[in-house]
């Protein structure tokens, strides 16, 4: 397995088991822990159920078992939530970017799961002669990856205030930030949607999460360790690195697409 996507694959699948370790912690659904909304019915016993679904998906692609299903099965469930429970709100999703990041996540990593899934065999490996209802599933996947990458971009245009207060204040030149990683995120995903050059674009999305991952999210969770929002934010980072990882081992370099 090529280096990009081994790495992905370990950054997708630790938050999927953090967030159902979340879950069982809660007892409940709670806003901003992907991929059911609070207002999903179900209550403890819908939590505990996705939470178990979720530690065991995530166990079985870290380790490498049923490597196609174990990718799919959570990439289905984030998708059916996402049409299931955030589809019906669409109004919110138009008009409230918090409403709109957190439908816009889940469909992210149901695009990366996609991706993961779709480029392995059951056996384990990549395939050297990929069906085409696979590179079908892949490349649908890439789409469902960049996308919502799309509106992420537009939406540091259009919150820019609020983005540049997540920055420590120990970095200058918050606005700056904002509109550069605004523009990072649309370049990448319209790199990633022509695959010219999608692989570098993805990897240099997947290395900016990391960094947020890093820069921004751990110092405020060592400074908050009780607060289970910054945990979320922090692991949901950490997975769209991996997404963004995953769709850069998936998708040819320059010089082979030759």
């Amino acid at each position: 397995m090529n280096a990009p996507l081994q790495i992905g694959r370990y950054f997708l699948a630790l938050p999927i088991i953090a967030f159902g370790i979340q879950y069982f912690l809660y007892g409940r659904f709670v806003g901003g822990l992907p991929p059911v909304p609070p207002w999903t019915p179900g209550g403890a016993i819908g939590a505990y159920l996705v939470g178990a679904f979720l530690v065991a998906t995530g166990i079985t692609i870290t380790i490498d078992q049923k490597a196609r299903w174990s990718a799919l099965l959570p990439g289905s469930v984030f998708l059916l939530c996402v049409i299931a429970f955030h589809g019906p709100r669409m109004h919110a999703i138009l008009v409230d970017g918090v409403a709109r990041t957190r439908a816009l996540e889940p469909l992210a990593l149901t695009g990366a799961a996609f991706v993961l899934g779709g480029f392995l065999s059951d056996d384990r490996t990549i395939s050297s002669s990929t069906p085409v209802s696979s590179a079908g599933i892949t490349r649908w996947g890439h789409c469902r990856f960049a996308l919502p990458m799309v509106i992420f971009g537009v939406q540091h245009f259009q919150y820019p205030q609020v983005i540049a207060g997540l920055i420590p204040s120990r970095i200058p030149g918050h606005l700056f930030w904002a509109y550069f990683t605004g523009i990072a995120f649309i370049a990448a995903a319209v790199s990633i949607i022509i695959r010219k050059p999608g692989r570098r674009g993805a990897t240099l999305l997947g290395i900016m999460f990391l960094l947020w991952v890093v820069v921004l999210h751990a110092p405020r969770v060592l400074a908050s360790p009780h607060n289970g929002d910054e945990w979320s934010s922090a692991f949901v980072a950490l997975a769209m690195s991996g997404g963004a990882f995953i769709v850069a081992g998936t998708l040819p370099d320059r010089e082979s697409a030759r």
